[in-house]
């Protein structure tokens, strides 16, 4: 990690941060609207940021989730959620795509990861999984440019 100083582009442009804020909002109602559990809400995000390497995110995604009830055991087993018999098929799914968004720029998001969630998810849910990872990819950029600290 480098210790030069960066410019914290939420604060310096705080109408660009508020957008994306009320972006996310809309995103979780919209999940929620969905029937997505917000468990799994937390556990995308962490997942996203588990795959962007952002710590900040992952700290603060953690607590949350835990504050709102998440078994520890799963958040621990979360970058290995394919080989455990801890995530429901709907998880599964969800988890699948998330990763697949996140990693866009290794061959898009392939008919096969599209097909998969399209097993488990409605329509509603894959639109909603999408928009609750996109927002959080954003938001890990936001951190890792700036480099917010984590103590």
């Amino acid at each position: 990690m480098t210790t030069t100083q960066r410019v914290n582009i939420g604060e310096q442009q705080p109408t660009a941060y508020k957008a994306l804020f009320a972006l996310s909002t809309e995103a979780e109602s919209n999940a929620a609207a969905a029937g997505l559990d917000p468990l799994l809400v937390e556990l995308l995000r962490i997942r996203t940021s588990q795959i962007n390497g952002c710590a900040f995110c992952l700290r603060m995604h953690t607590r949350a989730a835990l504050a709102k009830g998440e078994n520890p055991d799963r958040i621990a087993v979360l970058p290995a959620w394919a080989e455990t018999g801890c995530f429901s098929a709907t998880d599964r799914a969800a988890l699948r795509l998330a990763e697949s968004v996140t990693r866009v720029s290794d061959g898009h998001v392939s008919d096969d990861d599209y097909a998969a969630a399209a097993t488990a998810l409605t329509a509603d849910q894959i639109a909603a999984v999408a928009w609750i990872v996109t927002v959080m990819n954003a938001f890990n950029r936001v951190a890792i440019t700036s480099r917010y600290a984590v103590a």
